[in-house]
C-alpha cells in the first residue's frame, strides 16, 4: 500500500523559503520529491496542503499541486493495474517524466541504477555499479557530467588514468562493461540520444586479460582430496568448498552459499542457479557425499548446508557482506592448499568449475554436453572456458610427433 501527500519542509532553505516537496510512502519507506516550488512559512495552509491566498500566483500554482496529486495517484494506479509491485525509485521515474530524464546527469543515473538495484535485493550489482562510479569519478570529478559529453577520447583517457591507478585489462574490461550498460540503459531511457553512443568507436575487447586460466588435472585434484588438513584445521571448510563445487558441475558459490537441506532429495541434489535461474538435479557423488556427512544438520542453527550464512532472515546487504567476507578468506585458503598439495598454480574458486569443464573435455565428452552441465546459455561460453584444453591437445599431438618406434 502506497500513500502520499503534498507537504511545506520543516526546515528553511538558506534564504528563508521552505521547499514545497511530494512525500511518499510504502513499505515503511519513503521519497521525497521536489516539486520545484519555494514559499514563506505563512503562505502555506497545513491543513489544505496549499499555498494560501497570500501567497503571489497562489491560484495558478494551486491548480498545478492539484495536477500533481492526481498524476502520483495515476501512477499508483497504473502499477497496481500491471500487476508491479513497483518500487520507490520506480515511482519517481514516472513522475518525473521527461523533464528529470532529459537533465539527469551520469552520477545522478549511477545513483538511481545502485538504488534501483539495492530495492531489487540485488545487492552484488549493486556494489559493482557504485564501485564503477566511485572509480569513474575519481577520474571526472564532474558530477554534473551529461552521457553526451563521453566520447571515444573521454573513454581512452579513463582507461589510461584507471591503468596509471595500477588496474590491469581485466579491471578495466569490467568498469567499461558496467559503463557501456550504464550508457545502454540511458539510451533506451531517452536520457541521450542514441547518435552519441561512444562504443562504437571505443572497442572493450581489446581490454583481453593477458594471464592465462590454468585448470587442474584430474591428479592435481587428487591431490587436494587426498591432502591431510588435520595440522591445519582453519582450511578444512575451503578444501571442502572447492571439491564440492568440482563435483557439482562447479557449482557457484553464491550457489553453494545458499544450498539447504531441502535441496537434497535422495541422491540428488536440485537447485536454482541464481545467475541464470536455470534449474539443476545433480546426482550426488562420492566425493560430494563425503562432504555432506562432515556437515551433520543437527549441528547447524540454520537450515543451510554449509557454515557460511550463519543466521536465517538475512537481508540483501547482510548476505553479500557475508559473501564478501567468506569468498575471500575461501581465495586466500585455496594459495595455501595449493602450496600443501603441491600444486604449482594459482587456484581460486572459480578454478573448480574451470577444472570441472576442462576434465570432462579430457575424458572425451562433448562440448554440448559440458555445455549443458554447467547451465551455459549459449555454447560459446564454454568454448571460452576450454581454450586452455585445445592448446594442450595440440601440443600432445606434436609431441607425437618424436615418436618414431
Amino acid at each position: 500500500m502506497a500513500t502520499f501527500s503534498i507537504l511545506k519542509r520543516k526546515k528553511a532553505l538558506r534564504d528563508g523559503m521552505f521547499p514545497i516537496i511530494l512525500k511518499v510512502i510504502k513499505d515503511r519507506k519513503i521519497k521525497i520529491i521536489s516539486l520545484g516550488f519555494t514559499c514563506h512559512d505563512n503562505e502555506w495552509n497545513e491543513g489544505k496542503s496549499e499555498f494560501k491566498k497570500n501567497h503571489a500566483n497562489y491560484n495558478q500554482r494551486n491548480i498545478i499541486l492539484n495536477k500533481y496529486r492526481v498524476k502520483a495517484s495515476s501512477i499508483i494506479d497504473d502499477f497496481k493495474n500491471e500487476g508491479i509491485d513497483f518500487s520507490l525509485t520506480q515511482f519517481e521515474e514516472r513522475f518525473r517524466g521527461d523533464y528529470k530524464r532529459k537533465n539527469i546527469s551520469v552520477f545522478d543515473f549511477f545513483d538511481y541504477k545502485v538504488e534501483l538495484l539495492n530495492e531489487a535485493g540485488r545487492t552484488g550489482s549493486a556494489k559493482a555499479y557504485k564501485d564503477t562510479r566511485d572509480a569513474f569519478f575519481k577520474f571526472c570529478p564532474r558530477k554534473d557530467l551529461k552521457f553526451h559529453e563521453i566520447d571515444m577520447s573521454f573513454l581512452e583517457s579513463f582507461e589510461a588514468h584507471s591503468r596509471g591507478r595500477g588496474n590491469i585489462d581485466g579491471g578495466i574490461a569490467v568498469r567499461m562493461r558496467q559503463l557501456r550498460a550504464l550508457y545502454n540503459d540511458a539510451i533506451s531511457k531517452n536520457i541521450v540520444n542514441a547518435s552519441f553512443y561512444p562504443f562504437k568507436s571505443y572497442k572493450i575487447t581489446k581490454l583481453k586479460g593477458k594471464s592465462i586460466k590454468r585448470a587442474l588435472t584430474r591428479k592435481e585434484i587428487q591431490k587436494i582430496v587426498e591432502l591431510d588438513l588435520k595440522e591445519f584445521p582453519k582450511l578444512i571448510n575451503s578444501k571442502n568448498y572447492f571439491l564440492f563445487s568440482y563435483f557439482t558441475r562447479g557449482m557457484n558459490f553464491v550457489d553453494m552459499m545458499h544450498l539447504t537441506w531441502d535441496n537434497i532429495h535422495g541422491d540428488n541434489i536440485t537447485y536454482i542457479r541464481s545467475k541464470t535461474k536455470g534449474r539443476f538435479s545433480i546426482k550426488v557423488l562420492k566425493p560430494v557425499q563425503k562432504i555432506l556427512n562432515a556437515y551433520p544438520k543437527k549441528n547447524t542453527p540454520t537450515n543451510y548446508i554449509f557454515p557460511i550464512l550463519l543466521k536465517e532472515n538475512l537481508t540483501p546487504t547482510q548476505i553479500q557482506n557475508r559473501k564478501a567476507k567468506t569468498l575471500k578468506k575461501f581465495n586466500k585458503d585455496l594459495k595455501e592448499i595449493a602450496v600443501l598439495a603441491g600444486i604449482d598454480k594459482k587456484i581460486t574458486s572459480y578454478v573448480a568449475r574451470h577444472s570441472f569443464a576442462t576434465n570432462l573435455k579430457q575424458v572425451g565428452v562433448s562440448t554440448d554436453i559440458i555445455s549443458e552441465s554447467m547451465g551455459h546459455q549459449n555454447i560459446n561460453i564454454t568454448n571460452a572456458y576450454l581454450k586452455e584444453f585445445d592448446s594442450d591437445v595440440i601440443n600432445e599431438a606434436n609431441e607425437k610427433l618424436l615418436l618414431f618406434n
